[in-house]
């Protein structure tokens, strides 16, 4: 594929590009600047199902970073999305918290623990005993597993937390029912985001911090990707992996100035 393009479209993971514990990265404010007075269009994409797009703009505008609430996609959206493709206006137990229960009722989901088609397990910092039980025995009972992402511990400033694919690993033991996971490095994540904004892959590029989701689901979604050293994935941990990002840099700032040919050089 051609690194050549009129207008690049850009996806940028958000957590160790953008923000890193809850502070700015230097120079993502300035990044963010150039593709808006380059009329670039841009989606910052993450995993974390627990935030409403109003949510996460109030965050990020909390850190110096100005992002609209139609620029945000979250895992708990293409969830949604996934639901109301395969079963428009069904039901759903959630366990979760907003950011995937509000993307699911704007789906036209119904939510409920009597019978339901899904049992959706998304981000939460109260995981419930009961709560977990109950999906067990849904799921025990017919319901369909979904998971938002397979993420196995978030960052917090105490350490690791466990995350969605710690608990949905708990219940896959429990139940023997693998569930199907739609967040990164599930390729899905790329495309509805693409769908979303109404472009393509091959004008589109992926940065992100970590190899294992970021870059992985952009290149089996057909996109450029852009490896940045502020997060997970480091230059050494790289070379282990069977796949190659098209350029890797130290951190989002070395784009400034260069946003409409990020391939230079």
């Amino acid at each position: 594929m051609s690194e050549q393009t009129d207008r690049w479209t850009y996806l940028t993971d958000m957590d160790g590009v953008l923000v890193h514990e809850e502070h700015l990265v230097p120079g993502a404010d300035e990044f963010l600047a150039e593709l808006r007075a380059n009329e670039i269009n841009f989606l910052v994409l993450t995993n974390n199902s627990i935030y409403t797009p109003r949510d996460l703009r109030a965050r990020l505008e909390r850190t110096g970073l100005d992002v609209p609430e139609k620029s945000i996609w979250t895992s708990a959206m293409a969830t949604a999305k996934f639901l109301a493709s395969q079963r428009p206006n069904g039901s759903a137990f959630v366990i979760g918290e907003a950011g995937l229960t509000t993307a699911l009722h704007e789906a036209g989901y119904v939510l409920t623990d009597r019978e339901p088609d899904y049992v959706v397990l998304g981000e939460t910092r109260t995981y419930s005993f009961t709560a977990i039980t109950k999906a067990i025995r849904l799921i025990e009972a017919g319901a369909k597993f979904i998971a938002t992402n397979p993420d196995a511990t978030g960052p917090s400033l105490e350490g690791s937390l466990p995350a969605t694919g710690s608990i949905a690993a708990l219940i896959e033991r429990a139940t023997g029912r693998q569930p199907y996971y739609v967040g990164k490095p599930n390729p899905l994540m790329m495309r509805s985001a693409l769908r979303s904004m109404g472009t393509h892959s091959e004008s589109t590029l992926m940065i992100g911090d970590r190899m294992d989701t970021d870059v992985h689901s952009g290149i089996e979604a057909g996109l450029q990707t852009i490896l940045v050293l502020t997060g997970i994935s480091t230059r050494e941990s790289a070379e282990l992996y069977p796949y190659r990002p098209t350029r890797v840099i130290d951190s989002i700032a070395d784009l400034i100035g260069h946003t409409k040919d990020p391939f230079a050089g």
